[in-house]
């Protein structure tokens, strides 16, 4: 697979997608590199894995974790058309992010964790508010809290807050994680930055 993606005509595909930041060179060392660190995804259905590669071309986000703009994930057991798993593009708080400031539409978006040891209120209602201000930041304690704070383009701001439980809820379900829980992938992003993928569930909100 990794032959066609070195491909000219591959490239010529992403080519087509790929904004100007971008070129078709580097997004294949980037597939490349995470191929070798989750083997897994060699083993995908191949209509799959070139489709989420295009995607991420379409989106103009890297699937690197160390960015952690998006991620390219096996999941499922025998979901593809020739019964192997699927390779699935997940987007990260960081492609959230950049994605939503390029609509135009919203001038900023910032998500914050809330720790145990940190000063955090909010209110609803007419009047909805936040207040947090970080404390020990030696020891902040564990996470309990998330929120996402966007400031629209026609002057609004927009906030959302979930519990750690909420949080926790959507990981559970997420088939990623799954996976991972059953040893069946080795690495998945609620695993190992739990803190970013909180935030971009506050932020999908």
């Amino acid at each position: 697979m990794l032959d066609i993606v070195r491909s000219k005509s591959f490239h010529a595909q992403m080519a087509l997608a790929l904004p100007k930041t971008m070129t078709a060179e580097r997004l294949t060392r980037i597939v490349m590199t995470e191929c070798r660190k989750v083997p897994q995804l060699l083993e995908c259905n191949q209509e799959s894995f070139f489709g989420a590669i295009l995607q991420c071309a379409q989106l103009g986000l890297e699937p690197e974790y160390a960015l952690g703009h998006c991620y390219l994930l096996p999941f499922g057991e025998g979901k593809g058309q020739d019964g192997k798993r699927n390779c699935q593009l997940i987007i990260g708080y960081r492609g959230m992010l950049d994605l939503a400031r390029r609509s135009g539409q919203i001038l900023s978006v910032n998500a914050y964790c809330v720790y145990a040891e940190d000063d955090f209120t909010y209110e609803l209602g007419l009047h909805p508010d936040i207040k947090h201000i970080p404390s020990n930041l030696a020891n902040r304690g564990a996470l309990i809290y998330v929120y996402a704070v966007a400031q629209l383009k026609d002057g609004g701001i927009q906030f959302e807050v979930m519990s750690r439980a909420e949080i926790e809820a959507i990981r559970n379900e997420s088939q990623g994680y799954k996976a991972y829980k059953n040893g069946r992938i080795k690495t998945n992003p609620w695993a190992s930055d739990f803190d970013a993928m909180a935030k971009k569930s506050a932020s999908d909100r």
